[in-house]
């Protein structure tokens, strides 16, 4: 059994969750299911590819250098977000609050995205 903390920049436990051949796309993504506040989250340099986000609450989480490629975030709540440099090749962004987001030198080739 593998125990991975989800911790905030202060290194506050936000989510904790434990299973066998676990990683932080797993554990993230048990943190949405259980609609867990990861507000200013730390996931610097993750590997989240083709992770299921939909409708996390990231607001001022930091996602630099991340990878996010073929990820669902639809109707996430990014407000603030640091994606600086994050890969979202293909991701789904139908909904996301990009609202002040920090998306300098982020990977944005053909994401999926609502128009108004």
């Amino acid at each position: 059994m593998k125990k991975i903390k989800i911790k905030d920049r202060n290194d506050k436990v936000l989510f904790t969750h434990t299973c066998e051949n676990n990683t932080v796309k797993i554990t993230l993504q048990e943190a949405v299911v259980h609609k867990v506040n990861l507000e200013d989250a730390n996931l610097y340099g993750v590997d989240l590819r083709g992770a299921d986000l939909r409708g996390a609450w990231l607001g001022w989480a930091d996602l630099r250098n991340s990878y996010l490629e073929d990820a669902n975030l639809e109707y996430a709540d990014l407000d603030n977000a640091d994606l600086e440099n994050a890969d979202l090749d293909n991701a789904n962004l139908y909904g996301v609050d990009l609202y002040r987001t920090n998306l300098r030198g982020a990977w944005l080739t053909y994401p999926w995205l609502r128009t108004k």
